[in-house]
């Protein structure tokens, strides 16, 4: 369930609300979890529009996305990290109609610590988690 945030100067993606569900069911496609209620109403992104001067590398370019993404702790082995990082690469590309933009993207993938995933109000451990997930998938069957 994770939690993607894209950061880019104000007017980079003409569809700020499709590049978010797009990005957000890249992810779960790539973590390989249960199309169940629980993963599709809480894996979600934010598209962050800032102004173009609030952002700039070294030589003062304002044209990156960076595109980070929270997961809990072991949710993504080195061949989903690999995926993940091209698939979200090449959506906000082409989300902004800017083939080029695949080089100027940065993506981070970051985990939560085992008990740091916070959901319904509680810090969820990943056995609770998966728990969670498998009482819902017995709920829906039966």
């Amino acid at each position: 369930m994770p939690m993607i945030d894209v950061y880019a100067a104000t007017g980079t993606f003409p569809d700020t609300h499709g590049l978010a569900q797009q990005l957000a069911r890249t992810v779960m496609e790539v973590e390989q979890v249960p199309d169940i209620p629980m993963f599709r109403q809480n894996t979600a992104a934010f598209v962050h529009e800032l102004r173009a001067a609030a952002l700039a590398n070294v030589d003062g370019d304002s044209t990156y996305v960076r595109v980070q993404v929270l997961t809990n702790a072991g949710a993504l082995d080195r061949d989903k990290q690999l995926t993940l990082v091209r698939r979200l690469t090449d959506a906000v590309a082409a989300a902004a109609g800017d083939p080029g933009l695949a080089d100027r993207t940065w993506v981070l993938l970051t985990e939560a610590p085992e008990g740091g995933w916070g959901l319904w109000g509680h810090a969820h451990t990943n056995a609770e988690l998966v728990g969670a997930a498998r009482a819902q998938i017995a709920s829906l069957q039966g």
